[in-house]
């Protein structure tokens, strides 16, 4: 039998929050690296951005935030632009919601890009429910029906 030398498996490496970075300083762009917004998700560690140069751009997210940092459709991230390949890019950081706001209102983000945290979760209160009304009868009600 051979000894266990590890000190578990990929279910300890899941446990470990190594993202919870609550209050991290905020990242500006620098030269050769840009502002993008995901599109959508492609899947094997790639993403398709819109970058803020008005650019889409194939992004590959890098190792060390494969598996760590979930990126989702709407995201902002910084992404590291290559000399060799315009329409490609490397996703280096992803902002979260807060850091986005702080980025618009620094003037970092132009004012066309939507931030939409939570657009999808919100209702207006007359659109509250499915549009389906109940009312309730009581026994005497029913009766003179």
């Amino acid at each position: 039998m051979p000894k266990n030398k590890g000190k578990g498996g990929k279910n300890r490496k899941r446990g470990k929050n190594e993202a919870d970075d609550e209050k991290r300083e905020l990242v500006f762009k620098e030269d050769g690296q840009e502002y993008a917004q995901v599109l959508r998700m492609l899947g094997n560690g790639r993403c398709e951005a819109m970058c803020i140069d008005n650019a889409k751009r194939l992004c590959h997210i890098r190792g060390k935030m494969h598996k760590k940092v979930w990126i989702a459709a709407g995201d902002i991230i910084l992404v590291g632009l290559r000399d060799y390949q315009d329409d490609k890019a490397d996703v280096i950081l992803k902002y979260m919601p807060d850091e986005a706001r702080l980025l618009k209102a620094y003037g970092e983000l132009p004012d066309n890009i939507r931030l939409n945290e939570g657009i999808s979760n919100t209702m207006d209160e007359d659109e509250e429910g499915d549009g389906e009304e109940y009312i309730e009868f009581e026994d005497e009600d029913i009766d003179k029906i």
